[in-house]
């Protein structure tokens, strides 16, 4: 049988190959509006949102395309309603395998089973388990659709920066290619380099937080089997390869397998082919075919940056914080720093809003940050409980988890991500109590069947006023933008995601999707300063 090669440098798809710039032979450094550094999904995904706002934007990468591995795997409905804004849901939906229910096991007891999107009207599933090459190549080739359109993005593979000077209104860039260095100089630089960041150690910025004393190892196999598309968690496994172990299905016939392996271990030895496979043959059976397709061996660390603005550098994705595996937050809040950053820096740059509007992408995103590292290190403490006491207090939950329905809420084998509310947010405005908690301000929208068609995809890429039983003009105009009503009528799902008691509503949504105000009436005056206040001028 074929066995994987531990390479983490090669290419799964070669997507932008070096070409020499005409940057490269510039006397003086050439100006541009904003630089992108990374080209993982979180870097790609900027260029394409910033692009898409007609945004001139660069990337820079050290390699040429995705990598192999299946690295992040689980992308949440959230980020596939953020994709399909972007263009690049379609084929990853296509590609991916859907997924809404998990299951709990302790040793070879079945716990229970949990299903994350029980209500029906929703355009996506809670999951798809995609590998993140294909995750990025689908990006990629969105990317090259919005470049057909006339977007201005440009790719440039093999370019590594090596150095960051940091001025009043730029940022300058020393750059390494085949052909030698050159000089760039950027009015916005966004880090996207990923939990090791060159350019933060560049800088000199801190990156704190907790690793957790233990080992996991990834073993992704390719083989047939018919297991359900679930995701299936075992604290202390039957088959004994370790303390705990997860199973994911992705596709092409491959099955992520997580196994714990405790703090002390040797990392070579453990990564010998014959010993992962002695560890897969005691999960799956000995008669079982499989090849290994891709294995590493990762440390939980949650971590983040202090601020994730620093002047005229922007941090986002792994590069500004950093969470354990469980619980598929990673790559997920990444794309959620896009969301929340791209429509700002474009509003700055047209010279709508003020530069001070990117302090709220650190605010918000800071706060979506702690979030996550708060629900994952409560996951890390459950799963690898570090002294006697609290292996026996968990235990006992797991105990009472298959019989009483209230002890399964404390159980934690990664609570999964979820969209963040940015409840206390300089940006938001008017509330109505009337209505449903879930769409208050700093809330993301929850997507509804509208006729053939879905609320999330009709709200498109700028401010939106939603009208349900209200009376509001075609178009509201002020502080230098116009933007649409889009009229909605009281369907059952409407009446429970944005009605509530309330006999009619008005709802002020962001370019990203988030609820900014709602009142029960229009007022031109009092949305005009809602959006104000959305934008910054507040």
């Amino acid at each position: 049988m074929k066995d994987f090669v531990p390479d983490r440098y090669a290419l799964a798809f070669r997507l932008y190959p070096y070409a020499k710039s005409p940057d490269q032979d510039a006397a003086t450094p050439v100006r541009r509006k904003v630089v992108v550094v990374g080209g993982g999904p979180i870097g790609l995904a900027t260029a394409l949102d910033l692009g898409r706002r007609g945004v001139p934007v660069v990337l820079l990468d050290d390699h040429e395309g995705a990598g192999l591995g299946s690295r992040a795997l689980c992308f949440a409905k959230r980020t596939l309603e953020i994709c399909d804004r972007l263009g690049a849901a379609r084929p990853m939906l296509d590609k991916g395998v859907q997924w809404n229910v998990g299951k709990v096991f302790h040793d070879d007891r079945l716990l229970y089973e949990f299903n994350l999107l029980p209500e029906g009207g929703h355009a996506f599933p809670a999951f798809i388990n995609l590998q993140q090459p294909w995750f990025e190549k689908f990006l990629f080739d969105a990317i090259v659709n919005a470049q057909a359109e006339g977007a201005p993005i440009e790719l440039r593979g093999k370019n590594r920066v090596d150095a960051v000077i940091p001025a009043a209104d730029h940022v300058v860039l020393e750059v390494m290619t085949p052909d030698g260095p050159y000089k760039l100089e950027a009015d916005w630089l966004i880090a996207c380099d990923g939990a090791r960041s060159p350019l933060r150690g560049m800088l000199g910025l801190s990156f704190d937080g907790r690793v957790f004393e233990d080992n996991f190892l990834i073993a992704d196999v390719k083989m047939k089997a018919d297991f359900p598309t679930e995701r299936w968690f075992w604290f202390e496994p039957h088959f004994k390869s370790g303390d705990s172990a997860l199973l994911h299905k992705q596709p092409d016939d491959i099955w992520r397998i997580d196994f714990q392996l405790g703090w002390n271990i040797d990392r070579a030895k453990e990564m010998e082919p014959a010993r992962i496979r002695a560890r897969v043959d005691a999960m799956l059976g000995p008669d079982v075919e499989y090849e290994l397709d891709w294995c590493s061996i990762y440390t939980f660390q949650c971590r983040r940056m202090d601020r994730f603005r620093h002047g005229r550098v922007l941090f986002a994705g792994d590069a500004a914080h950093q969470v354990s595996p469980f619980g598929a937050r990673g790559a997920n809040s990444g794309i959620q720093d896009v969301d929340n950053l791209a429509w700002k820096l474009a509003l700055v740059l047209d010279g709508t809003a003020p530069e001070s509007l990117l302090d709220s992408y650190d605010a918000e995103r800071v706060y979506g940050a702690d979030e996550n590292i708060l629900n994952s290190t409560r996951a890390t403490d459950f799963i690898t409980p570090k002294t006697g006491v609290s292996k026996m207090f968990r235990n006992a939950v797991l105990q009472l988890a298959e019989t009483v329905p209230f002890a399964r809420t404390v159980v934690n084998s990664g609570r999964l991500s979820m969209p963040c509310t940015y409840d206390g947010s300089t940006l938001n405005g008017p509330d109505h109590a009337d209505m449903p908690a879930r769409t208050r301000p700093g809330s993301p929208c929850p997507d509804a069947p509208l006729g053939d068609g879905w609320l999330l995809a009709r709200l498109g890429q700028g401010f939106t006023l939603l009208a349900i039983g209200a009376e509001v003009p075609d178009y509201l105009t002020a502080h230098g933008l116009s933007f649409p009503r889009l009229a909605l009528e009281p369907t059952p799902e409407i009446v429970a995601r944005y009605l509530g008691r309330a006999e009619r509503a008005v709802y002020l949504i962001r370019p990203d999707q988030h609820v900014a105000a709602r009142w029960d009436r229009f007022n031109e005056a009092e949305m005009a300063a809602a959006l104000a206040r959305a934008i910054g001028k507040g």
